[in-house]
Order: structure tokens, then C-alpha cells, then sequence
């Protein structure tokens, strides 16, 4: 049996590789996305002050940092039994809508845009953020740039660094905002409202303009028919920091809503001992392997599921866009929404549109009036012992759940982040993508390799975030490298 191996996958966070098995006919008899990484969190986290989670699991990324903290933060709230005041609520979304901005806008342009703008089969040296800014120009590179800089000075200002915030506690927020700072805010909210605008005028002009890159979207090398998972308000709307998780069926149908706090009721974790990533599913729907459709308990939790299990969204210019999507891939309503869209490369699309979203209600937030109210914080006078917090991170739901003894040290720490939900799913993505571009007799080339990597990178997964389960059998294989790159000595583990 043939094995190609694609070693490192490349422009994600974290580390992984793609093993694929040809059989004799040269066709695809299976894959494997494997994590090599370890974190461990859940673990070490044992025995250390609840309130100090906030600014130790923020630790667990450098790329999402605030996501950790807010979910952190959330669950103290539950744990020490207080409610925060309206005003800390308003400035934790502010300063996440900043986060969205700036995240959703690096994988558009560093991560996800190159195989669209600088095209899949392009040289791989060119395949990068400098193949976007020479493909598009300086102009829009340095704006690019400068959002991503205006809104880690948000980030800065309202969570006390411009990387691990530290300003959330339990019961609400470290500081209030001035209304010098409310005016800047403000202004830097109608810049991000124009620049995710032009984001997606761009992927109008490169994508759905061009024949070949629509022909891609739309085709069935990218297609999985599974459950999707989201967080919705009251209104049944994309809601990024608060609300219930809806989960609906590939026909569009809801399955369940839930608070948070429920999600061991709905959620099972397995665990395989051929990676550190823990495979979620849906224990009403069961565990039947990695395998889609209405029978299988794989769920998807990314951008494009938010809007899938979404009724709209709760803000104007966000809306427009959201209907030309589903209109664009002909889906018609079921129950008051749109039926899903199962073409995974539509979750760029899917990343603009809340982009926008998130510019949008950050300018909502900035123009509040009670967004400068000194209160900010209920101190919490009790220990209940036991919370759970959420939000929907840009990669997926990210839960938090901590179990603590009366003096507030923690006994038990679980945590699904936002790639975890999606290892089944991204899984599957691989195999079909690599089923469909190899097969019997076709020369497999970078290029086609790199379309195989597409099927990954969609998702825009975050593995230094997500590996936490420790199985105990994992191979291990060290190899030792003179400074030449010649191997010395290798020395392995194997289950």
C-alpha cells in the first residue's frame, strides 16, 4: 500500500499532518489528520485557584486568546454565583467584536486567502500574505495591517494588553471606559464597518467572479452533509458572547437548543489513541464513526454552521449579505430560516459576512450610552462551586466548565474548544477532498496536495488550542538531526 505523507500541513495554528493510503489501484483507501501536540491544560490547571483561570487559560493561544478569557471568565460568574453589571457585559462584547474583526481578517488574508487570491496551484512561495499583497497591491496590504493594528489597540485599551488580556473577573470588568476612549472606539468601529465592506467586494471580484473558483465552491469536493452547532439570542440570531446553542439537522431542522450549562446532557468526547484531539458528538445522535448524515452524531461548529442553525442576523448590512449567500447556493427556508449550506469552502464567505457582523455591533456597542457607566463590577460573596462558560470563539462553541471545593480551588476542568468540535468533521473533509483529486493514474503534484490542505484550512482550525486529551498510547517517533539535516538516530514508541 502507497502512503503519502504531507508534513508539516501548513498556514494554520498549531501543528498537524495528513497520512494518505493509496491501495493497489492507486485509489484512496483512507487518511488520517493526525495532532502530534499536547497541552494539557485540563490537567495542571488542578489544584489552582479558580479565579486565576481567566488569565492561565488565555495562555492556551496566542491567536485567541480573548475567547479563552471570556469563556473564562463567564464560567467564574457561574462558579462564585454573580451576575455582572449591564455595563461589564457591554464592554466584554466590545472587546470581543474587536477580536472578531482582527481574527476573522488574518485568515481571510494570511491563512485561507492566498489559495484563492494567489491561486491553489501557485508555487508554494508564493502562497502567503506577501503573495496577497503582490497580487493586490500595497495599499490594501497596509490596510490589512492597520486593521489588524487599530483593533489590538481596542483589545489593549479595554483588556489591559494588546495580547492575553487580564482585565475579566468574576462578577464583571477591571476598569470602565472613558468617553475620550468611547469616541475613539467609535471611530475605529465605522473604519472596521468599511474595511470588512471592501473584504467582501474583494471575494465578490476573485471568487464568485471567477468561474473556476466558484466551480470549486460549489462542487462536491468540499461537501459534507452534518449536524451544525451555534450560539443564538433571544431573536434566534448569530450571537458570538451570550445566548442558547442551537444545533439543527442536515435538512435544517432543529435537533435541540440549549443553555450552556446543560452541554454534558448533549455532548459526548471520544477519544482515539492515534491523536491528543477528542472527537465531540451528539449523544442523542450517537457515535457511528467518521461518517456524515443524519444518522451520524458528527457536528460542525464553524461560521458558516453559526449562520446554518441561525434564523438571520442582528445587524443591517450583515443581513443583506447573509441572504445573497443562501439565495446564491439556491437554499430555501424550513422553518423560518434557510436550509444549510453543506459546501465547506462557503465558511470564507460565511467569515466575511460575520466580519461584518461583528464591525457592525461593535459600533452599536461603542454609541451605547451605558458603555462609560463606572459600574462595572458585583463582587462576589459566595462560592457555589461549579460553573460553565461560553462563547462562540471564531473557530467554534468554546465551553468552559470548572468544579471547584468550598474554598474555591478547582477540582475538575473540562474544556471543548472551538477546533474540537470540528476534528470529525475536518476529518472527513480530507478524506473526500483526497478521494475526489487522487485517483488511478493521476500524477499527485503540490498543487493538488495544497487542495487537499484546502479542505483543513477552511475551518481555520487552532490545534495549540484544541489538544488537551491525554489517551496514554499515542506512537512516539524522535528523530535526531545533525545541523546538516541528516538523520543520526531515530527512536520510537509505537501503540
Amino acid at each position: 500500500m502507497k502512503q503519502i505523507t504531507i508534513d508539516p500541513i501548513t498556514r494554520l495554528e498549531g501543528h498537524g499532518k495528513i497520512e494518505i493510503f493509496l491501495n493497489e489501484d492507486g485509489d484512496v483507501a483512507n487518511t488520517y489528520f493526525q495532532i502530534p501536540e499536547l497541552r494539557g491544560f485540563e490537567q495542571f490547571s488542578i489544584g489552582r485557584l479558580a479565579e486565576d483561570m481567566p488569565v492561565i487559560t488565555n495562555r492556551i493561544c496566542g491567536v485567541c486568546p480573548e475567547a479563552h478569557h471570556l469563556a473564562s471568565v463567564k464560567a467564574l460568574d457561574e462558579l462564585f454565583g454573580v451576575e455582572p453589571p449591564p455595563a461589564a457585559k457591554k464592554i466584554r462584547e466590545l472587546l470581543y467584536m474587536s477580536f472578531y474583526v482582527t481574527d476573522h481578517t488574518t485568515h481571510f488574508y494570511a491563512l485561507g486567502g492566498p489559495d484563492f487570491i494567489v491561486g491553489p496551484d501557485a508555487p508554494p512561495a508564493e502562497r502567503n500574505i506577501l503573495g496577497v499583497i503582490k497580487k493586490v497591491g500595497l495599499d490594501i496590504g497596509k490596510q490589512v495591517i492597520d486593521c489588524r493594528a487599530r483593533n489590538h489597540h481596542v483589545i489593549k485599551m479595554l483588556g489591559g494588553r494588546g495580547v492575553h488580556p487580564t482585565a475579566g473577573l468574576p462578577g464583571g470588568w477591571s476598569r470602565s471606559i472613558s468617553e475620550e476612549e468611547r469616541q475613539e472606539i467609535e471611530g475605529i468601529a465605522r473604519q472596521n464597518i468599511d474595511f470588512a465592506l471592501f473584504s467582501l467586494k474583494a471575494f465578490d471580484d476573485i471568487v464568485l467572479k471567477n468561474k473556476r473558483y466558484l466551480d470549486l465552491v460549489t462542487s462536491d469536493i468540499y461537501l459534507h452533509k452534518t449536524y451544525y452547532m451555534g450560539t443564538v439570542d433571544e431573536h434566534d440570531r448569530v450571537n458570538f458572547y451570550d445566548g442558547m446553542i442551537r444545533v439543527v439537522d442536515p435538512e435544517g431542522k432543529e435537533l435541540v437548543t440549549y443553555h450552556p450549562r446543560e452541554y454534558t446532557s448533549h455532548i459526548a468526547e471520544r477519544v482515539e489513541p492515534w491523536t491528543y484531539l477528542k472527537f465531540p458528538y451528539l449523544k442523542k445522535v450517537g457515535w457511528k464513526g467518521l461518517v456524515d448524515g443524519m444518522d451520524s452524531g458528527v457536528y460542525c461548529a464553524t461560521p458558516l454552521s453559526r449562520l446554518n442553525v441561525s434564523d438571520s442576523m442582528a445587524t443591517p448590512r450583515a443581513q443583506e449579505h447573509f441572504e445573497r449567500m443562501y439565495e446564491t447556493f439556491g437554499c430555501k427556508k424550513t422553518d423560518g430560516r434557510y436550509q444549510p449550506i453543506h459546501h465547506r469552502l462557503a465558511t470564507h464567505w460565511a467569515r466575511l459576512i460575520e466580519l461584518l457582523y461583528a464591525a457592525e455591533h461593535m459600533l452599536e456597542l461603542a454609541v451605547d450610552p451605558e458603555i462609560t457607566s463606572p459600574e462595572v463590577r458585583t463582587i462576589p460573596s459566595g462560592i457555589k462551586g461549579e460553573g460553565v462558560g461560553s462563547v462562540e470563539a471564531p473557530r467554534g462553541t468554546l465551553t468552559h466548565h470548572y468544579v471547584s471545593d468550598e474554598k474555591g480551588v478547582l477540582t475538575k476542568v473540562n474544556l471543548i474548544v472551538g477546533t474540537t468540535n470540528n476534528y470529525a468533521p475536518i476529518s472527513l473533509s480530507v478524506k473526500r477532498a483526497a478521494e475526489k483529486l487522487i485517483t488511478k493514474g493521476k500524477v499527485v503534484e503540490e498543487g493538488l496536495l495544497n487542495m487537499i490542505e484546502m479542505a483543513f484550512r477552511l475551518y481555520d482550525p487552532c490545534f495549540s488550542c484544541a489538544t488537551h486529551s491525554l489517551p496514554g498510547k499515542m506512537p512516539l517517533i524522535v528523530t535526531i538531526r545533525s545541523n546538516s539535516g541528516e538523520i543520526i538516530r531515530t527512536f520510537r514508541r509505537d501503540s
